[in-house]
């Protein structure tokens, strides 16, 4: 297939040239601000949270919706990540639940996770344990679905963490029944430093582009997990860590490890 010839012209080059620039150092300033607060001792309460559930016996429970989905899946069922995580999703509701597939549809839209309700049945849905630990992430953290999902957890005596836009939240009004946002609900909030809107980039006639919030997001899960790991060691404790299921022994290791939490892990895609 022949290249674009607006790919080949020098201005237009020069044009996306600055603009990658400019994504790299929004992108690079947002993961240095992290650092700096994580070198500080801004992951010690949430880190310590989640090693005493793991060490208790208990399951992390990551929940997200539309993108922040990508967190929960960066925390739970990867490579270098903690082997008691759960996920949970809106198309459990589907999966294992009782609504229609067509229900799927209203993902597309973000209808699904505003539904006021939704929260308990998808609650229900899942196998926690008294000892689990709830993360729950939204940039926004205003929609109905992640509220009552930590509404619910609170209520049942959970520790919820919260990963979120300051910046955006403090903005906007909040969309559950409530009046709360996940921020004022959670026992810890780490900021992901997204700006309102999460673009960075402006475009010529109005909008943004080069959202970040998915970056930073992930940038925190990986943090978060070190620092567990790290606090589990230091414990006295033997992290149960997922290796690869592409490396040699890889879901041998895996799967036992998985046994003992049998019937509690969940990682549909």
């Amino acid at each position: 297939m022949p290249e674009s010839n607006v790919s080949k012209s020098p201005a237009s080059a020069s044009v996306v040239s600055a603009s990658v620039a400019e994504f790299s150092r929004e992108v690079g300033s947002r993961l240095d601000a992290i650092t700096r607060w994580a070198a500080r001792g801004g992951l010690a309460e949430a880190a310590g949270a989640v090693a005493d559930a793991v060490a208790n016996g208990g399951v992390v429970q990551a929940f997200g919706t539309g993108h922040s989905e990508a967190f929960a899946m960066e925390i739970a069922g990867r490579a270098g990540g903690l082997i008691p995580t759960s996920k949970i999703a809106l198309r459990d509701l589907v999966l294992h639940g009782t609504r229609d597939v067509e229900a799927l549809d209203a993902l597309e839209g973000s209808m699904l996770e505003r539904e006021d309700g939704l929260a308990r049945e998808l609650f229900g849905l899942q196998a926690v344990d008294p000892r689990d630990i709830f993360i729950i992430a939204s940039n926004s953290g205003v929609n109905a679905s992640v509220v009552g999902l930590a509404l619910l957890a609170k209520e049942r005596g959970h520790t919820v963490i919260a990963v979120t836009s300051l910046e955006h939240t403090s903005a906007v009004e909040p969309k559950h029944p409530s009046g709360m946002r996940l921020s004022e609900i959670a026992d810890i909030v780490m900021d992901n430093k997204a700006p309102f809107g999460d673009t960075v980039l402006e475009i010529s006639g109005g909008g943004g582009v080069g959202a970040v919030s998915s970056i930073t997001g992930a940038y925190i899960a990986q943090l978060l997990t070190i620092e567990t790991v790290q606090c589990l060691v230091r414990a006295g404790k033997k992290p149960p860590i997922y290796v690869s299921s592409n490396v040699p022994g890889g879901d041998d290791h895996n799967n036992a490890l998985v046994a003992h939490y049998a019937g509690r892990l969940r990682r549909e895609a």
